[in-house]
């Protein structure tokens, strides 16, 4: 499975989601240190067009669509919240777990590790590779860590792990209507990178993708979670940073193993890519595959609502 996984790196959710036209950083600005602690906002339920203004034929047809409140994780789960739950249970994330001896695998194959994005070059135009020791603690390979980094989403997780935690947290990961719904979050317009004065609202790609990150909304990579306004509802980082899980299964005919939908976009999205930092946007990504972009964020819906 896995030899047939290097072979779809190159098909993974790259979809570049923002646009180029924000100003250099203020270097005046203090640094975004980012949000702590495990704050989740009510969301109210109602009614709404999923895959309103389709970019992509995965998006449509547009379709009524209706969810039942629920609270929701104000911002992506963090490095430090992985770390506990992994200190509270020894639990191994798919990354870190000896792989299948696969006949005729590339050896890197053979070791433990997970996709990680890089910048192509002329010698090697590959955007993916598998990098061995790439992990939740290492996420571009051996040698890379997560040190000073407990406020940032944590990456290199597969949906089992996300999964895995969630059930040790007692709260769910989001179907893609709770997820798209939130990200709406009752507007008329979809949310943009950045607003009318070109002050960036997202941690998205700046410059031409995927050679260099210019890194003008003050991250060239992930950011702290929070850094950038939250939506109408309180949720940070609906766009940009990471991609996220929800629960929802989805369907690619070239995929190794079972796919699920992943929404958001990430710091790799880029204006003259694509265009997947709508609420609408969705990828197929490998359940069993984590990557340098793709996190998650939770969901409670047996919580009681605010009085």
């Amino acid at each position: 499975m896995r030899a047939r996984l290097l072979a779809a790196l190159s098909g993974l959710a790259l979809a570049a989601c923002g646009r180029g036209d924000a100003g250099p950083p203020d270097p005046a600005a203090p640094p975004c240190i980012g949000l702590a602690g495990e704050a989740m906002v009510w969301v109210p339920g109602g009614r709404f067009t999923m895959g309103e203004n389709p970019a992509y034929p995965e998006e449509g047809p547009p379709r009524a669509a209706t969810v039942g409140g629920f609270w929701m994780d104000v911002h992506e789960v963090t490095n430090a919240q992985f770390a506990a739950f992994i200190a509270a249970t020894g639990y191994r994330t798919v990354a870190e777990r000896q792989p299948p001896t696969v006949p005729g695998a590339p050896l890197a194959m053979l070791q433990p590790g997970s996709a990680v994005f890089r910048a192509p070059t002329p010698e090697d135009p590959a955007w993916w590779r598998w990098a061995p020791g790439a992990q939740w603690r290492h996420p571009a390979g051996a040698g890379t860590d997560i040190a000073g980094q407990a406020r940032h989403p944590v990456v290199q997780v597969a949906y089992e792990d996300a999964a895995a935690y969630a059930a040790w947290a007692g709260k769910q990961l989001p179907t893609e209507e709770q997820w798209e719904y939130a990200a709406r979050a009752g507007a008329p317009a979809r949310p943009e990178p950045v607003d009318a004065a070109g002050k960036p609202q997202a941690n998205t790609w700046q410059g031409v993708f995927p050679a260099k990150d210019l890194g003008s909304d003050g991250f060239a990579g992930r950011a702290p979670v929070g850094c950038f306004p939250a939506n109408a509802y309180g949720l940070h980082d609906m766009i940009g940073n990471v991609w996220e899980w929800t629960a929802t299964a989805g369907a690619r005919a070239d995929a190794a193993e079972p796919v699920g939908v992943i929404k958001g976009g990430s710091f790799l999205c880029a204006a003259n890519y694509c265009a997947r930092y709508r609420p609408a946007a969705r990828q197929f990504q490998e359940r069993g595959l984590g990557t340098d972009h793709i996190g998650f964020r939770l969901v409670d819906t047996r919580r009681p609502p605010p009085d």
